[in-house]
């Protein structure tokens, strides 16, 4: 039998698949205003397909009834006697005054909140799986490039600097729209990786989960000339003492890592570190210190949308991902899988901005 269907059934299908249900709903919507063609229908004997490798996921998905409409994303300013910072929150149309998980994304040097919001996509994938959206933003006068002082040691410290400023932020956000308290997360790339390692060092109980994408270490720096050094992957003895000290048993939340193995801006050094890090191990050893070693470790390797990439999880002793590290092999200094909308991004390659909400929403604290 010679089945026709229609390529928008064969392309919402795909879409769903890899999670992208509010796509596949404009699709066929697309599909039923519009009469089809006679050479617009694929026959089922010779079916097309992408280069698109299937992600697993743990999304809950919202019913297109209830999604009807579109979120708006609001302007804000956050100030306190240690500084002002302006912030956007994107609040996606389902939102009645219910408890949404909040993830706070911090944007990379030359970026803003709008630029990292359309690289990542993540405000579209907000209105398809009912969160808010936070973005902090730099300011120029703080730094010139717009960069997170993650190198400053008094940006490294709880109630201080700008750490009390982005907590500062997510606490106002979490209050005015009232967010879960126990489903707050943090995400950045580059410098807003490298702040959101920070964040997860300095304020472990306010966020469940923080995702590192071409990142560095708390600690990594406390300047600009071992800034420069951290990112081509030198270590300092001051970094190794660093490292052992946030390996010392203490409770930090569940990190996702994601790194291409040819970035020549942050050298991929400092993903593994963060991930050391992460699982209480010493750098001069390589010795597990604290809960690491009853931490499952599994290895895959995959490819995703034109690159392979390798992915190390860690699980606890129930089988839940507390540590994930993505490689994604030939990728540059850029968001894997983001969209061209945006700077630093890299439309190829798994998908960061759904693996990490994945992790995310596997996490709660308390």
């Amino acid at each position: 039998m010679n089945l026709k269907i229609h390529p928008a059934i064969l392309e919402a299908t795909r879409l769903v698949r890899n999670g992208s249900v509010l796509e596949a709903t404009k699709a066929i919507q697309r599909a039923l205003s519009a009469p089809a063609a006679a050479d617009d229908v694929v026959s089922a004997d010779h079916p097309q397909t992408a280069d698109v490798a299937t992600i697993e996921g743990a999304f809950r998905v919202i019913d297109p009834e209830a999604r009807s409409g579109t979120g708006s994303f609001r302007e804000r300013t956050y100030s306190k006697a240690g500084g002002i910072r302006d912030y956007k929150v994107y609040v996606p149309a389902l939102h009645r005054g219910q408890a949404l998980p909040l993830v706070v994304m911090l944007h990379g040097c030359k970026q803003d909140a709008d630029d990292f919001a359309a690289g990542t996509r993540m405000n579209a994938i907000a209105e398809e799986h009912g969160f808010v959206v936070a973005y902090p933003t730099q300011s120029g006068g703080a730094n010139a490039s717009n960069c997170w002082n993650w190198f400053q040691a008094r940006h490294q410290q709880r109630d201080g600097g700008e750490p009390s400023l982005i907590a500062g932020i997510t606490r106002e956000v979490a209050a005015e729209f009232g967010s879960d308290p126990h489903r707050i997360y943090i995400a950045g790339l580059s410098a807003g990786g490298a702040m959101a390692a920070v964040m997860s060092m300095t304020y472990p109980d306010v966020y469940a989960a923080v995702g590192i994408h071409s990142g560095l270490p708390h600690g990594a720096a406390l300047d600009l000339p071992s800034a420069f050094a951290a990112m081509r992957g030198e270590r300092s003895q001051r970094r190794r003492r660093k490292g052992r000290e946030d390996a010392s048993p203490r409770r930090t939340p569940p990190v996702i890592v994601f790194h291409g193995d040819n970035d020549r801006t942050v050298h991929p050094q400092n993903g593994d570190d963060l991930i050391a890090h992460a699982a209480g191990a010493t750098e001069s050893s390589g010795a597990s210190m604290n809960a690491a070693a009853a931490l499952e470790r599994s290895e895959q390797r995959d490819r995703a949308r034109g690159r392979e990439y390798t992915r190390i999880t860690y699980r606890d002793a129930d089988g839940k991902s507390v540590i994930e590290q993505w490689i994604v092999h030939g990728a540059a200094h850029a968001w894997c899988g983001g969209s061209d909308e945006g700077s630093y991004t890299d439309p190829t390659g798994p998908d960061a901005s759904r693996e990490i909400l994945r992790f995310f929403f596997q996490h709660e604290n308390g």
